[in-house]
């Protein structure tokens, strides 16, 4: 272990994870330090240093949120699975459905992944460390195209299979996600992992090279806009259609169901605001620079539970609420259907004009 008049030890949150890194004097041009040093090598560190305290705090502060979040996903998983088996599983499959479980269990792995690199328990290797981190940034990068697809066919769908809507929202898409998995590329090209046992806890190292916070910042940045870009879009054509004239039933049918897309999409930007913009904050503030403070431990562990949250509860409802509803419409037709023919057969007139 280095001196500790020649090292400060302190922590940066990324997408959900908590790295160790190092500042050496010395390093003064890029901020995180690599191997190259003689002290940093394929061994694991072990050490009972007390000035390694602020950071056993840290990661065990954020393991707590850890693994409320992965609770939170599986309680959630246990509300909504009876929906999933009868609108997912018991429906003819599609690409709606691929997506949907994707996202679903995708957030399961993602969740284990991130508690076998926070909690200070499990013990890790140095490469199944380095794996597991790149599994984990590279799945979030996964999730996010696949979300995209989600929200791009939805869109589509409201604009009534525009052509010209469709290659907007592709071209868009594409632009931003590509940066995004360019500057993933970067990020994640020359890193490498070490496990730290410290006071009997295990903690996982991540050192590499490059400004961090602008590979990190950016892809934020163009996710946002990209977020934003899809919402006015469905809020255009939703406004839209709610200041024609209801003249039939049908009308207020494809009234009623731009209100569920609308109140779905609504609720997962809002989450995606809240994720985003305590991502830029964490990154760019000033306030959170010493990541051993208690605030920043706990705004860190609400963040991750946020992300959790937008992409792996709110994501799958964009397709599970449309389903909810397209069933609902079904169950009232057929409702309506046998009302009729029961009229029928007392020779009672009925106008099935209301009825769809």
């Amino acid at each position: 272990m280095l001196p500790n008049s020649l090292i400060s030890v302190t922590g940066h949150k990324d997408a959900g994870w908590w790295y160790i890194y190092y500042e050496l004097p010395r390093h003064t041009s890029t901020k995180f330090a690599t191997h190259s040093h003689p002290s940093f090598n394929s061994m694991t560190l072990i050490s009972n240093d007390p000035s390694w305290l602020p950071v056993i705090n840290a990661n065990r502060t954020i393991s707590y949120f850890v693994v409320a979040s992965f609770a939170g996903l599986i309680y959630d998983w246990i509300l909504t699975f009876d929906q999933e088996v009868e609108l997912i599983w018991g429906q003819r499959w599609s690409l709606m459905t691929v997506l949907y479980l994707s996202v679903r269990y995708l957030g399961m792995i993602y969740a284990v992944i991130t508690i076998m690199g926070q909690v200070p328990t499990i013990s890790v290797s140095d490469a199944v460390s380095h794996i597991v981190y790149l599994t984990h940034n590279w799945m979030s990068v996964v999730v996010d195209a696949i979300l995209g697809a989600i929200i791009i066919t939805r869109i589509h769908a409201m604009y009534q299979r525009s052509r010209k809507v469709l290659i907007l929202l592709i071209v868009v898409f594409l632009f931003s996600h590509l940066l995004v998995v360019v500057m993933a590329a970067i990020s994640t090209s020359n890193i490498s992992g070490e496990e730290l046992i410290l006071s009997n806890t295990y903690q996982c190292d991540i050192t590499f090279d490059g400004d961090v916070l602008l590979l990190y910042g950016i892809p934020w940045i163009l996710t946002t806009v990209w977020e934003v870009l899809a919402l006015c879009l469905a809020l255009w054509i939703a406004i839209k259609h709610f200041r024609e004239p209801r003249r039939q039933s049908a009308g207020g049918i494809i009234r009623d169901c731009f209100m569920v897309l609308m109140e779905t999409h609504v609720g997962y930007f809002a989450s995606f605001v809240v994720v985003s913009g305590s991502s830029l904050f964490l990154f760019f503030s000033p306030i959170f620079e010493d990541t051993s403070s208690l605030d920043a431990q706990i705004f860190d562990g609400f963040h991750a539970i946020f992300e959790c949250v937008q992409m792996f509860v709110l994501g799958p409802r964009l397709i599970l609420g449309v389903r909810e509803y397209h069933a609902k419409l079904v169950a009232d037709s057929d409702t309506a259907t046998a009302m009729t023919s029961i009229a029928f057969q007392e020779r009672v007139h009925v106008s099935t004009s209301s009825s769809v």
